[in-house]
Formats: C-alpha cells, sequence, structure tokens
C-alpha cells in the first residue's frame, strides 16, 4: 500500500509540472509616457498611472502600430500602449503602440 501511495504521488507531481510547462505565458498591457530608452539593451521604461514604471524589451518579433519601430520611440512620448509577456523575469514586448489611432479598443459604438 506505501508502494502504491509513494507511486501515486510521484505520477501527480509530474503530470502538474506538465501542466505548468505548458501553459501560455499571460499578457498585460501598460499604457503611459516613455520613461527612457536604451538603444544599446533594447530596452525602454514605461510610466503607467496606475501600474508603475515598467522595464520592457523589445525583439525581432515586436510588432509596431502608429510609431517608426523601436527607432521611433523617445523620451517623453504620451499615449504609448505596450501588450507584454513575461519572459525570464522581465516584460517583453508582443506589440507596442500609440493609442488614439482610431482602432477598437473594447469600447461599442452601436
Amino acid at each position: 500500500m506505501k508502494l502504491i501511495t509513494s507511486t501515486a504521488a510521484v505520477i501527480l507531481a509530474v503530470a502538474v509540472a506538465a501542466t505548468a510547462v505548458a501553459a501560455p505565458a499571460v499578457t498585460r498591457e501598460f499604457e503611459g509616457r516613455v520613461a527612457s530608452v536604451n538603444r544599446d539593451a533594447k530596452t525602454f521604461r514605461l510610466h503607467d498611472s496606475e501600474r508603475g514604471t515598467k522595464r520592457i524589451k523589445v525583439t525581432r518579433g515586436t510588432r509596431f502600430e502608429r510609431i517608426d519601430g523601436f527607432a521611433g520611440l523617445r523620451k517623453g512620448q504620451r499615449n504609448i500602449e505596450a501588450t507584454v509577456k513575461r519572459k525570464d523575469g522581465g516584460w517583453v514586448a508582443i506589440e507596442v503602440e500609440k493609442s488614439g489611432g482610431g482602432g477598437e479598443h473594447g469600447g461599442d459604438d452601436d
């Protein structure tokens, strides 16, 4: 009986670990003013009035909307939205855009 209980515990632990690894990264959105840009590290700091200042990494896969790529980010720019995910303890940008472009941001005009 003790062997069966130990085996069941090991199987349960492996199943829980496999589920944790397979879970997709959760995305977040930050919006605010660009506090700084580090061109060498390909990062920028975005001050969100509700969530504080976040350091965000830009990769080759980051999409930009209404901004001329990473080179178009400047300290002091306002209304910048970043959709990010957690990776290795930091925030990585999936998309960075200048808000106010007339797109759909969850509102319903009907």
